[in-house]
């Protein structure tokens, strides 16, 4: 096997001068944990019109193998639920369903993680295993617990952490339920998109504890990284410290918007021009704040055989829908369905806008066994509820 610790010496100082590895400690477990390790079978490299190209671990050059390993971007695993890349050779479509992260993002989440010695960590999405080898390595095969979905990947993980020398505590399971067995802990670090953070992990977690995931709609952007602490009374509180993008949870995951456009859009309630484009819908905390005000929508692209460009919202849960048009240098929105989706996202977006445009990190967050709310300042416009009961 190639002697790969000049790369991993290599990725810490890129990861310390990128300014996400912070701390000894985390160094030294960059610099001893083989990532190439955690990319068996194989992975595959994206190309132009949305094809893969398998690459597998057995069939590529050593050098290629190391240079791909620790490149500086995340590299997908697994496609469609099942394929990995040592089962084709010729590149494939398909919709990722695992990869592991590129090292600044995991370096990143485990520093904001805040871990001290004897924390008991547990991780929701093993993926690869890598950064669950990142943690044992900081804390100890005991003291880290990591809950996989995909019994494959699992598999995977769990024998490439044994090739790792860390025999940890790996679950196959819904990570959505935590695993109470090894509760209560320290730290809670999920490696997936929810829409919000459960219950069930606040409840595993001691008071003064931190959980870190990220949370937002059914959309692949427009997602904020929360850090919250949980309080004596079984309350947890803390703010979105930045932008973060994660495959969404298995049992979380929505099918896209398909079919004929026109006909669920036949029948609206109302019309009139937009005070905001749609297109803002494009940038990050524009997205952010969407799905805070309509939670379940989903944003839809499309044009017309002529060329149009069309902009959808659609709730499939409300029957609700908003569509628009663009109109000389203007937007037309329709609407239709039990809820107005685009007034209320319009009324959140003109609302950030007047109060100057607020970076993500100003949004806070309070999860209660009753509700999740998101607030800005103190500007009762700036203000979500999402009730559970």
């Amino acid at each position: 096997m190639t002697d790969t610790a000049p790369e991993r010496r290599a990725l810490a100082d890129r990861l310390e001068r990128a300014g996400v590895l912070i701390t000894p400690e985390w160094r030294a477990a960059v610099e001893a944990v083989p990532r190439e390790v955690f990319l068996n079978p194989g992975v595959f490299l994206p190309e132009e019109g949305g094809r893969w190209r398998p690459v597998s671990a057995l069939g590529t050059d050593p050098d290629r193998w190391v240079a791909i390993a620790y490149s500086d971007r995340s590299l997908t695993t697994q496609l469609d639920g099942s394929l990995t890349a040592d089962q084709i050779s010729d590149p494939v479509t398909g919709s990722p369903t695992s990869s592991s992260t590129t090292p600044v993002t995991v370096v990143d989440m485990i520093e904001n993680l805040e871990v001290e010695d004897g924390h008991q960590v547990l991780e929701i999405g093993t993926g690869t295993g890598y950064s669950s080898a990142l943690m044992c390595h900081r804390l100890g095969v005991d003291n880290v617990t990591t809950v996989e979905v995909d019994p494959e990947v699992s598999a995977r993980a769990d024998s490439a952490l044994e090739a790792a020398g860390f025999s940890t505590w790996t679950v196959t399971g819904d990570g959505l339920l935590g695993h109470p067995r090894r509760a209560p802990y320290d730290r809670v670090i999920a490696t997936c998109a929810v829409r919000r953070i459960p219950l069930t992990w606040i409840r595993q977690t001691k008071p003064g504890g931190m959980v870190l995931a990220t949370v937002g709609g059914s959309w692949h952007y427009g997602t904020g990284l929360a850090k919250v602490v949980v309080g004596e009374d079984g309350t947890a509180e803390g703010r979105i410290i930045g932008r973060s993008s994660f495959m969404r949870a298995r049992s979380q995951a929505t099918l896209p918007v398909s079919g004929d456009l026109s006909a669920r859009t036949a029948y609206a309630d109302s019309e009139r021009a937009t005070r905001v484009p749609p297109t803002v819908l494009s940038e990050w905390m524009p997205a952010f704040l969407a799905q805070l005000a309509a939670p379940g929508a989903q944003f839809v692209r499309a044009e017309t055989l002529e060329g149009a460009q069309l902009r959808y919202l659609f709730d499939p849960e409300r029957e609700s829908f908003a569509e628009f048009t663009a109109n000389g240098g203007g937007w037309t929105v329709r609407q239709g369905g039990p809820a107005a989706l685009w007034n209320d996202i319009e009324q959140a977006l003109t609302a950030w806008q007047s109060a100057g445009s607020p970076d993500i990190t100003t949004v806070r967050l309070r999860i209660t066994r009753d509700s999740h709310t998101y607030w800005i300042d103190d500007d009762p416009s700036l203000r979500w509820e999402h009730r559970l009961a």
